[in-house]
């Protein structure tokens, strides 16, 4: 058969069992159960004659282009692994041929990914984009303000998972499987080996691998060094031994050490680095990573056969990464291409003049935003809405002559457009330079006037301009509705205006439901922060106090995996993007700033809840009255957060019955619909019946 799909390893990789790296075993043991494996040619530098050190990696690829040049109509698919720089080569000679990129190692290491002009040319030119793991793919998209997740996939390595083992024949070895060098911790492994044996000298700490500027040098009867094996060799060493240690201190990619040893039924011990978290659910994660915590644990684990057996046969069970599966999905993309079809999806009183900020900058990042939610609603309920993007608007029409906010301008339009549509309700949202004519040609032609108001009103934020602005409106208004307790301005003489709401789901964009998934959740505790929507990025040296409180939480659980983002220099996430890591994820924590939150949440709580995530909320708060205990889970302190993590990780039923109470109630009574009907009969437009939260102070 002709082959018509290329795949090109890495110039370092070879096929060479006796040499083979993670790329290429990858490769091998994928296509060894491809449907497909008759068309695919593997295509390495073992053949490769011109082996000179000057510019290897351009003449390796510039070759394979032009020895299958005249070919380039006939192949299908090209499979990139792991070399981004190869990619401007493939399209120059193969403009016509659907490209795969599979990236096992940070791209913002590799050439050929480590700019975001370079990432987004990748974005564009690749039919398809592999990650082998969640961390990598976090790393590719960093500071990106906008991830299109459409064209990627993770697809992580995996193992043929050996079906009889017999426990009872394992010998008491302790082993090390990779390079012997600082970098993936030996050096912690060897200092742990030295004081372990004092301990119990029974046991055998054997070293798998080598390193060609080796500095480590552990004495012989303590580690038996016992230089590079191949793959079969390293596996039949986990077959027979008890434990195995993946201890890096660099952030791995993915680390295969626990998805090959679990499949043994050898017990993996990892560090919480990079992509070593991603296999936190077969194998034990050290705490810390240094000596002292590994013997700790090594002590633990050998002392209690019992509970070594139990771990050994769990994560045995929970080992995912079947290398059958793993190439089914490879072949997926590939029917895909061979056979694609397009699927297209099609998407039709009272009239309200909405004036918010609708983020058409922002290009489809903040589709789900408080006021697209709420223009839904008002869909839904059959009002006939007419939107104005204020920020859109503003930005759009500045000139040379105007540099400023052609504020003059704006309000011109918002007069047109009140004369033209005649509306029944002017609403506005964090608009704050209406002109006087406007709000007295509402009065003087019976418009409502209504406004929202969603950013916390604590003291600290609710400050200078942005109080004054405030107020200015309230005293214009007919209602304000804001997501805080209206209790903070009972002493303001415009007080009785105020009114509470809670932040909206919407069950159009809110539609999963994570307590009923029976698939396994890839994330234990989801956490998004973030310095602002509009701005989109973190700001350069800044941190609040919630970056230190999350930290100690997940330092503390580091049996949890946390999809965390928004901190520790991991950009927030956003559009499609934030709703792909929260609809993996089992809990959630709703976590907002400001001193004062009497009944304010920022408006992340709604999708939160709204798709079915246990969350946990600080009971200063006060969210009781909305929310109570059998909906969401209340904490006091760091103390009682942690502990109540760890009951409801270790207690699905319970934490899925909660998680469903709040989410039946949330889409029942804090839905889209709902709120704008509130608004609509606040402002004397309709009459509906008040829902349980609206005299909730």
């Amino acid at each position: 058969m002709k082959k018509d799909i290329f795949i090109i390893l890495p110039y370092k990789e070879s096929l060479n069992a006796n040499f083979a790296g993670a790329v290429s075993l990858y490769v091998t043991d994928t296509c060894r159960y491809s449907k497909f494996k008759k068309r695919i040619q593997i295509i390495s530098s073992d053949n490769f004659k011109n082996k000179s050190q000057l510019f290897r990696n351009r003449n390796y690829i510039i070759n394979f282009c032009k020895k299958y040049e005249k070919e380039k109509d006939e192949i299908k698919i090209i499979e990139i692994h792991n070399r981004p720089e190869y990619l401007r080569y493939i399209k120059k000679y193969f403009p016509k041929t659907k490209i795969k990129l599979i990236f096992h190692n940070d791209p913002l290491s590799l050439r050929g990914s480590i700019s975001i002009n370079d990432r987004e040319n990748i974005i564009s030119s690749c039919y398809k984009i592999i990650f082998i793991s969640d961390w990598i793919q976090q790393r590719f998209f960093s500071s990106f303000k906008n991830a299109d997740l459409s064209n990627s996939i993770i697809i992580p390595h995996g193992i043929n998972i050996k079906k009889k083992i017999d426990l009872k024949k394992k010998k008491k070895n302790i082993l090390f499987v990779g390079k012997l060098n600082y970098a993936k911790g030996y050096h912690i492994f060897t200092e742990a080996a030295f004081k372990f044996k004092k301990i119990d000298p029974s046991w055998n700490f054997i070293a798998i691998g080598n390193e060609s500027r080796k500095n480590i040098f552990p004495d012989s009867n303590i580690v038996d060094e016992i230089g590079y094996k191949k793959n079969n060799e390293v596996l039949d060493f986990y077959s027979k031994s008890e434990i195995a240690v993946g201890n890096s201190v660099w952030d791995e990619p993915l680390g295969r050490i626990a998805i090959e040893a679990s499949s043994r039924k050898c017990l993996p011990i990892i560090s919480n680095k990079g992509g070593l978290a991603e296999s936190k659910n077969i194998a034990i994660v050290l705490k810390k990573n240094n000596s002292n915590e590994l013997v700790s644990v090594l002590k633990k684990i050998t002392s209690n056969l019992s509970y070594r057996r139990s771990k050994q046969n769990l994560f045995y069970k929970k080992n995912n990464f079947d290398i059958k599966i793993i190439s089914k999905k490879l072949d997926k993309i590939r029917f895909e291409i061979m056979h694609r079809k397009v699927i297209k999806r099609i998407n039709d009183k009272m009239k309200i003049l909405h004036i918010a900020n609708f983020n058409e900058n922002s290009d489809g990042r903040l589709y789900y935003s408080f006021a697209n939610k709420l223009n839904n609603g008002f869909i839904k309920n059959d009002y006939i809405i007419q939107t104005i993007s204020d920020r859109f608007f503003l930005k759009s029409n500045r000139t040379i002559i105007q540099p400023f906010n052609p504020t003059k301008k704006f309000n011109e339009k918002i007069l047109n457009t009140l004369r033209n549509f005649s509306p029944d309700l002017l609403l506005i949202g964090h608009v704050f330079n209406i002109s006087d004519e406007v709000f007295e040609y509402c009065k003087n032609n019976k418009i409502k006037i209504c406004s929202w108001y969603i950013d916390s009103i604590s003291p600290e934020f609710l400050k200078d301009n942005t109080k004054i602005n405030f107020l200015r409106n309230l005293s214009y208004v007919d209602n304000c509705f804001i997501t805080s307790s209206t209790e903070f301005f009972k002493k303001n003489i415009f007080y009785k205006k105020l009114k509470f709401i809670p932040n909206p789901v919407d069950s159009s964009i809110d539609n999963y439901k994570n307590f009923s998934n029976k698939t396994k959740m890839k994330y234990d505790i989801f956490v998004a922060i973030s310095h602002g929507q509009n701005r989109g990025t973190l700001k350069k040296g800044k941190s609040d106090e919630r970056e230190e409180f999350i930290n100690n939480i997940a330092e503390e659980l580091p049996q949890c995996k946390f999809a965390l983002f928004g901190l520790n220099n991991f950009e927030p996430i956003w559009g499609s993007n934030y709703y792909n890591y929260l609809s993996k994820s089992k809990m959630a924590l709703n976590i907002s700033r400001g001193k004062y939150q009497n009944k304010y949440s920022s408006d992340r709580i709604s999708s939160l809840i709204g798709n079915g995530l246990l969350v946990f909320i600080n009971n200063k708060t006060k969210f009781h009255k909305i929310l109570n205990s059998k909906e969401v889970v209340y904490f006091k302190n760091k103390k009682d957060l942690l502990n109540k993590i760890k009951f409801f990780h270790n207690n699905d039923k319970k934490r899925i019955k909660i998680a469903r109470s709040g989410y039946i109630k949330y889409h029942k009574y804090m839905n889209n619909r709902v709120v704008s009907n509130y608004i609509m009969t606040c402002a004397e437009l309709a009459n509906f019946k008040k829902p349980f939260w609206h005299n909730i102070k």
